[in-house]
């Protein structure tokens, strides 16, 4: 690596205009259309997959880390959607990305073994890494600074709400139709590939409002958000993964209970989760991380020895809400950054993401074979690291002001850049 002359402040291009459309074709109804449409197909794979994976191939701890380390490979392979955006618009790069996400999660059904699981879940989590590294690049660039978290909210909303339905439409096959599994992957799929092509056919090509840098960047002045980013990737191991595996193999919820859990989940998020976004917005960014990982710190200790399966459950709720304010990490960034490095930092602010993921649940699978207790205080340990790291956010982050206290890369005034060669 090497780095470049620092620039003055003054270069930086002036903040963008918010993007004006008239009617419902606009940027941020797109946004919320395409939150809308991932987790049908995404809620279908996460309501289904620890009962179809025990039930169906035989899954145990040490299979059920493999297969999710494994989905992660793609979001730690997020920075190579720079090379994409070589070749496509972000927009439609993000709608083919639903595209491939929905073909994964159609065809899992049709594969009930280890490796046939394994396939399906790779090719489920490329399309839903990359869309993800879109749709927060979009999010950032569309929508102005004032209104992000608000907006972010309103994404997060409508996600839930895709997921209550998604959710509600799994428990009503499940316990009603007695449907098999395979049927109810092919719906989730179907309804995504469907939601993907209304989008990109109903709404224009917009444009650009700072031309992206086509390269991998690494910036000095970031390095508090790769670090938030980091340990946020660690912290989501322990929900997505044994949190939800937990409540199966301990507390023997079946595929139902695990569904009505999803749905209270997505209920309780759809109402809370533009509120959490104003929340935000009022509280700063430093105040609500702070707030987030203490909080986070008190469920994983609990997780270690609750005995209870309401309780239990009851954690995986909090947990859950705990989530929307990882908003407040998204908005620090945009605060902090230059409009150009938006996409490049989003491919990279994911794979850093998933670092940590790729070998986590793999390694702590194992350690969940010696006592499921002591993954859930490597989580409390990981979120007191970010307790840490979120006291460093500033009460007014910008450019030239990204650490509150600590080392600062960046001089008053200056950038220093550091480009990945």
């Amino acid at each position: 690596m090497s780095v470049s002359p620092s620039s003055p402040l003054s270069s930086l291009p002036p903040a963008p205009p918010p993007v004006v459309h008239r009617g419902w074709r606009n940027p941020e109804v797109l946004l919320i259309v395409m939150a809308a449409a991932m987790p049908l197909s995404f809620s279908t794979w996460m309501a289904l997959l620890n009962n179809f994976s025990i039930e169906m191939a035989g899954f145990t701890g040490r299979e059920i880390g493999i297969l999710q380390s494994l989905r992660e490979i793609p979001g730690f392979l997020a920075f190579t959607a720079i090379f994409v955006l070589l070749v496509l618009r972000e927009q439609t790069f993000a709608l083919v990305s639903l595209l491939i996400l929905g073909i994964g999660v159609a065809i899992s059904g049709y594969f009930p073994t280890i490796l046939g699981l394994y396939f399906t879940t790779v090719l489920m989590s490329i399309g839903f890494h990359y869309f993800e590294t879109m749709q927060q690049s979009l999010s950032l660039q569309w929508v102005a600074k004032d209104r992000t978290a608000r907006a972010m909210g309103q994404q997060l909303s409508a996600k839930s709400l895709s997921s209550l339905l998604m959710f509600a439409m799994v428990w009503l096959l499940l316990e009603i139709f007695d449907a098999p599994y395979h049927y109810i992957y092919l719906l989730g799929g179907a309804l995504t590939i469907g939601v993907a092509l209304f989008a990109w056919m109903a709404f224009p090509k917009f444009a650009d409002v700072h031309p992206q840098n086509k390269k991998l960047l690494l910036r000095k002045r970031y390095w508090l958000y790769y670090a938030l980013t980091f340990m946020s990737g660690a912290r989501r191991q322990i929900f997505t993964v044994f949190a939800g595996f937990l409540m199966v193999e301990k507390f023997g919820y079946d595929a139902a209970a695990i569904t009505l859990l999803f749905l209270v989940n997505h209920a309780v998020n759809m109402v809370l989760a533009p509120k959490i976004g104003a929340l935000i917005g009022k509280w700063g960014e430093r105040k609500s991380l702070v707030f987030e990982y203490t909080g986070l710190i008190i469920v994983f200790v609990s997780y270690a020895f609750v005995e209870s399966a309401a309780m239990g459950g009851a954690l995986y709720v909090i947990d859950h809400i705990f989530f929307a304010l990882a908003i407040a990490m998204k908005t620090y960034f945009q605060k902090i950054a230059d409009p150009r490095d938006i996409s490049s930092t989003a491919g990279v602010s994911f794979t850093i993401n998933h670092i940590a993921a790729v070998f986590i649940p793999a390694a702590f699978g194992l350690l969940w074979l010696v006592w499921p207790g002591a993954v859930f205080l490597a989580g409390a340990a990981m979120a007191c690291v970010s307790l840490i790291l979120s006291l460093c956010v500033p009460e007014d982050p910008g450019p030239g002001n990204e650490v509150q206290f600590g080392r600062k890369d960046v001089l008053p005034g200056h950038i220093a850049v550091q480009p990945a060669q």
